[in-house]
């Protein structure tokens, strides 16, 4: 834990060169301290802007090469500053000690122009020409630069250099590369002086992963081991004891008979960093696989790409059996139930918890009090896995997932397979919720989460539920509902592929109302003649709402006669047992397919010609035998003569 060298790949990132921009006021010094740095001597003669320069990888700790860009602040040039302060890693902003209107300047004009700019690197202000400042000038750069560096927090560092007397000149570079490859910003935050959030999480997960008696303390076979993986060198015993000594000196809860405790564990990564040795606790944050936003990097989450769009991703049994342990394990008080406190608990490793935005957040069966039950838990993970799986991986990972992480997540066969198969194999279907406005898609969700109607369910936005759904004989399935907002139709039709992901297509009307149904039909021709189109075809259901008022003449006789046209089941009161019925469609994806006119008139000519085909086929095999049948009786017939 005593740092150590963290000169390697592992500690910079994925990274393969560093581009430095330098840029300030005419006559900074800025050609200069390029050239004194490439040269490590003083150029007599040096050009006006020079070309890109390449500083070694042996020049920095890190081994990782750096690019400066040597810049003109005239105006003639100022497009080619504008791009390539873009395309910087980091900045150096150069001043002339000299010259105290070039530092005011930073002030009133370059850090603005960054900002308009939406240059959002590390920025290391540079002092040149210290030779040249006169003796009786006491400047103090911090007292001058505090106020500053306050405004602007993108300022990493400031350094005053003299490329003519060499001082300090192959620093300026070491700290613009470093604030690239350990940036500060992730990990502390300077006004509070303490570690971000982010930051505690990450750094809590690996405690955790390194205690392995999970006695709540790092002892020294612990600490040992974590300091061989993550700088390739033991410490020694005084090392050991000194480390805890300086621990318990500043944080008395750090240390406890047992070891280092978590306290103390996440305030030796706070005074790292406050002492100048970042790149330590990056170092041990790239170990465990994270990355510059400490997110885990790809490389730690082999997740199974889907082959085809109609293909799906669902959870193997082996991480619901996991999550379904963790579970248990944060429900302390034992009443089946998660509270949020109590979740929020479970997700304490992972960046932030996933379900606090949309398309997680209220997607789940909930209590009043925002509790979640094992089903409403195990839903909301199936639904993060079905939307975006590397998401899911992740978490689960973050939260303790100690298995292959390749044996955690799984790929469903095609939905196209399915339906020439007439079965599947999922546990998660997904259904697309279509209809009016008016026609309370909203409620069909809330049914799903056992949540009471409102008068007013609509929404404007996309939405998802999420639940388990028993069926008789004790089988279970989770289904997904995703609300499409019916102004949004004809976007989503826009995309070829908008159906493959869908396992039903649900149509909701006011069986009240004769406008919301013929919006509602309308809409059910639309998606199946894209799927025809498409090749993306999917079972079709009408769900009446509202089937506790009058049902409107032309809705009950109009609906019944479409249904009958296209193929589909008759439609469904929204007050009967309609999920299973859903999971009954998904379950026979080769029924209840809308055959429109035109479709039905395609498929009757692709017959004829695959029967004009198997015709010509059989009249040329014909032909074939036919003329080999007069080849060898003309051979006979030559032989005779």
């Amino acid at each position: 834990m005593a740092g150590g060298s963290v000169g390697n790949a592992s500690s910079s990132g994925s990274r393969s060169v560093v581009r430095v921009v330098v840029a300030g006021d005419r006559g900074t010094g800025k050609s200069s301290l390029i050239a004194s740095a490439a040269s490590e001597s003083f150029p007599e003669n040096v050009p006006l802007v020079l070309p890109p320069t390449r500083l070694p990888a042996d020049f920095f700790p890190d081994r990782i090469p750096v690019t400066l860009i040597d810049t003109s602040s005239s105006l003639e040039n100022r497009a080619k500053l504008n791009e390539e302060l873009k395309r910087a890693d980091a900045v150096v902003l150069t001043y002339a000690c000299d010259q105290p209107l070039t530092l005011s300047r930073l002030n009133t004009h370059w850090l603005h122009e960054l900002r308009r700019l939406e240059v959002k690197v590390p920025i290391v202000v540079v002092g040149c020409k210290l030779d040249l400042r006169e003796e009786r000038d006491t400047m103090n750069l911090e007292q001058v630069m505090s106020p500053i560096m306050q405004k602007f927090r993108e300022i990493e560092t400031c350094i005053e250099c003299s490329a003519a007397n060499l001082i300090q000149v192959p620093e300026v570079f070491y700290y613009a590369q470093k604030a690239v490859l350990h940036p500060t910003g992730p990990l502390f935050d300077q006004e509070n002086q303490c570690l971000r959030d982010r930051c505690r999480r990450a750094l809590r997960r690996i405690f955790i992963l390194c205690d392995h008696d999970l006695d709540g303390a790092l002892n020294d076979a612990e600490l040992n081991e974590f300091q061989v993986k993550c700088f390739n060198a033991p410490l020694q015993p005084a090392e050991i004891v000194g480390v805890k000594r300086v621990v318990h000196e500043k944080v008395p809860a750090g240390v406890n008979q047992l070891g280092l405790t978590l306290t103390g564990f996440l305030y030796l990564h706070a005074l790292f960093i406050e002492k100048g040795r970042i790149e330590t606790t990056w170092a041990v944050l790239r170990k465990f696989g994270y990355d510059d936003d400490l997110k885990l990097r790809d490389d730690f989450l082999p997740v199974p790409s889907k082959r085809a769009s109609d293909q799906s991703v669902e959870l193997t049994s082996e991480a619901v059996g996991f999550l379904t342990g963790v579970f248990r394990l944060f429900d302390t008080d034992n009443d089946e139930l998660l509270q949020p406190s109590e979740l929020d608990e479970l997700f304490c490793t992972a960046p932030e918890s996933p379900w606090d935005e949309a398309p997680y957040k209220d997607a789940a069966e909930r209590t009043d009090r925002g509790e979640i039950s094992l089903n409403g838990f195990l839903s909301q993970w199936a639904l993060m896995t079905s939307l975006d799986p590397r998401l899911s991986l992740a978490n689960l990972v973050y939260i303790g997932y100690g298995g292959d992480p390749n044996s955690a997540l799984r790929v469903t066969r095609k939905r196209s397979v399915d339906r020439k198969k007439q079965r599947t194999e999922r546990n998660v279907f997904q259904c697309f919720v279509f209809g009016p406005k008016s026609a309370e898609k909203s409620s069909l969700l809330n049914t799903l989460l056992g949540r009471p109607f409102f008068k007013n369910n609509s929404t404007t936005g996309d939405r998802y539920a999420v639940n388990v759904v028993h069926q008789l004989g004790g089988n279970e399935k989770i289904v997904i509902l995703r609300e499409i907002p019916e102004d949004g139709v004809k976007k989503f039709l826009n995309n070829k592929e908008f159906l493959a992901a869908c396992d039903v297509a649900i149509f909701v009307y006011d069986s009240s109302d004769e406008k919301s149904w013929k919006k509602s039909k309308d809409l059910l021709l639309e998606v199946a003649r894209h799927g025809e189109e498409s090749s993306y075809g999917v079972p079709c259901l009408l769900i009446a709402a509202k089937d506790d008022l009058d049902p409107h003449p032309v809705a009950v006789t109009d609906s019944v006669k479409v249904c009958q046209k296209l193929g589909i089941e008759d439609p469904i009161p929204l007050s009967k047992n309609i999920f299973s019925r859903i999971i009954s469609a998904a379950e026979h994806p080769h029924l209840s397919i809308p055959e429109t006119e035109t479709g039905r008139n395609r498929k009757q000519y692709r017959h004829l010609v695959n029967q004009s085909l198997i015709f010509v086929s059989i009249g040329a095999a014909a032909a074939v035998v036919g003329l080999a049948a007069y080849r060898a009786y003309a051979a006979r017939r030559s032989s005779s003569t």
